[in-house]
């Protein structure tokens, strides 16, 4: 602790004595002290000691330095005389005295030297690296002396810190006074701006996921553009909070992003206008009588209450329980930790939902689950993508893990970081990354995301055109039986090409496969596991029953024997 405030008091000297030396007039020679007490005088000359006294030249006066010559002064005498005996306080030092056991302030170069020695023996591998300390010394006192404008101390120590923490991972900034509000109003859940959750890759502002209903949705921005001009300013070389800056604005007014996109050749060119980001944390509804589906855009401070919420409107509108959920966190950027652990909660009985792990004590934390399970075990589907990131990632991780849910759709992000808010003061903070979070049964996502149960491929599903004449049926074939009349009226009544309620009903709902596919593949595998009468879990459990079974059965039986 003591090298590391040493090292500490070094730097700062270094950095004043830069500034000292950038600042025109502040140079010159060093005033020697005042105060210093003068030395005892010489002891004479030891016989037996010739050498100490060359006849060839006059002795040096005591106090002389190897620089130069001693200046001469009254009280100096003929050479190899004694000085006379005078009492400290009338006999002044002469000019250049350096007294024994006493040193002059250190200059830049010596204190380098000492700084560089200390490096040199220094061993342990947590200490200061004095060596960078000293360049950095070096690199702030040559901008604040040669640098074409002049720059406050204040901007380039806040430059520095913002180099520090940009330099450690994409997430973790430095938050000025209106980026720290800007991230309390967005947890929030209303702000200004396009509607998307960015980051930086290679230098370029990557789209992690548009959010729903927002104007960077409605003008068909993707997971997984990279923003490369903003108003036709490059975005090479900016910060992410400066990208974004370029990005907000006054609700109404426009912008034109261009894009690169893995699918296009070309960049493509975008005009969004801005408007007050609004953002609803749960919606729902009801896919077929009997199995809901709940869309989560991201995870704000009330997520879990929201979610609780919808379950219950559901179930009201479904006149009953329901027999299995959709739960989409597509294009889900994540948000607060806390309300991951709620949402995966809701759907879990019992178990560990996610566990995190850092330097720091603080930083390692368990989750678990507690009863009341929102849908009584009702199977559920969670969907997935690319844009699916950290609470989302968090959410699907632990109820794959739990058995309590089938994953379906695309690899996820990979962000299996947690970021830290710690104030600074009461305008500025920091957004560290402190922990990284790990599913129940230990698995790591950074960099790797959650794998799905059962891959979707992005797409689209077009219907074929219907036919003008209606497909033949047993009944429209002559002298069909019949088994219940009433039954088969009704059959051929609504089997009726002419039927006119039946084909307005067509013409006003679109097929699901046709409006999302992969959605419609999701409700076609919740109605399985429905029919079936098993969640995840049960199917799971029942699927190993089934392969121990058929492996025993494969075996061959052991030959009976008979006794004689």
């Amino acid at each position: 602790m003591i090298d590391r405030q040493l090292a500490l008091a070094c730097l700062l000297s270094l950095i004043s004595a830069s500034i000292a030396l950038a600042e025109p007039g502040q140079g010159g020679e060093a005033v020697p002290e005042t105060d210093a007490p003068p030395a005892a005088p010489p002891a004479a000359p030891s016989p037996a000691s010739p050498a100490a006294s060359p006849p060839a030249s006059p002795a040096a006066p005591a106090g002389s330095t190897e620089t130069g010559p001693a200046e001469s002064n009254e009280l100096d005498g003929p050479p190899g005389a004694v000085p006379a005996t005078v009492p400290p306080a009338v006999q002044p030092p002469p000019p250049g005295f350096r007294p024994t056991g006493t040193r002059p302030e250190p200059s830049i170069e010596e204190a380098q030297k000492a700084a560089q020695a200390a490096l040199d023996e220094q061993d342990d591998p947590d200490g200061l690296p004095l060596k960078e300390l000293r360049v950095f010394a070096e690199v702030f006192g040559r901008i604040k002396s040669d640098y074409v404008e002049q720059v406050k101390d204040r901007e380039l120590l806040e430059s520095a810190i913002r180099g520090m923490l940009a330099g450690l991972d994409p997430h973790s900034a430095y938050l000025e006074p209106e980026q720290y509000n800007d991230l309390r109003v967005g947890t929030s859940g209303e702000f200004g701006g396009l509607g998307i959750e960015v980051g930086m890759e290679d230098g370029f502002v990557k789209v992690i996921a548009p959010i729903d209903d927002t104007p960077a949705q409605r003008a068909g921005i993707q997971a997984g553009d990279l923003i490369v001009r903003i108003d036709d300013k490059p975005v090479k070389g900016l910060s992410l909070s400066e990208a974004v800056e370029l990005m907000r604005g006054e609700p109404g007014s426009t912008i034109k992003l261009t894009l690169m996109r893995d699918s296009e050749a070309k960049p493509l060119q975008v005009e969004i206008e801005r408007a007050v980001i609004k953002v609803a944390s749960v919606k729902k509804r009801l896919l077929e009588p009997g199995f809901g589906y709940l869309r989560i855009a991201n995870f704000q401070a009330r997520t879990t209450d929201d979610l609780v919420k919808a379950v219950e409107a559901l179930q009201q509108k479904n006149d009953g329980p329901l027999k299995g959920v959709v739960l989409d966190l597509r294009n889900n950027p994540g948000g607060v930790l806390n309300t991951a652990v709620g949402v995966s909660d809701a759907f879990l009985e019992d178990g560990l939902i996610v566990y995190t792990e850092g330097r720091m004590e603080d930083a390692k934390l368990e989750f678990h689950a507690g009863p009341n399970d929102v849908l009584d075990g009702a199977p559920l589907v969670v969907l997935v993508n690319g844009g699916s990131a950290s609470a989302s990632e968090i959410v699907a991780g632990a109820l794959q893990d739990q058995r309590r849910a089938l994953i379906m759709g695309n690899p996820t992000f990979g962000k299996g970081s947690v970021q830290t808010i710690i104030p600074v003061d009461n305008r500025t903070a920091l957004k560290l990354t402190t922990a990284r979070y790990f599913t129940p049964s230990g698995r790591s996502i950074q960099a790797l995301g959650i794998e799905p149960d059962i891959i979707l491929e992005r797409g689209s599903l077009t219907l074929a055109a219907e036919s003008d004449v209606a497909p033949l049926k047993e009944a429209n074939l002559m002298r069909h039986l019949e088994d219940d009349r009433s039954q088969s009226d009704e059959n051929d009544a609504s089997a009726s090409p002419d039927n006119p309620d039946q084909e307005a009903e067509q013409d006003q709902e679109q097929p699901l496969a046709a409006e999302d596919y992969q959605l419609s593949e999701a409700l076609n595998v919740l109605k399985g596991l429905a029919i079936l009468g098993q969640t995840p879990a049960a199917a799971a459990k029942a699927g190993v029953a089934d392969a121990d079974a058929e492996a025993a059965a494969s075996s061959p039986a052991p030959e009976s024997s008979s006794t004689p």
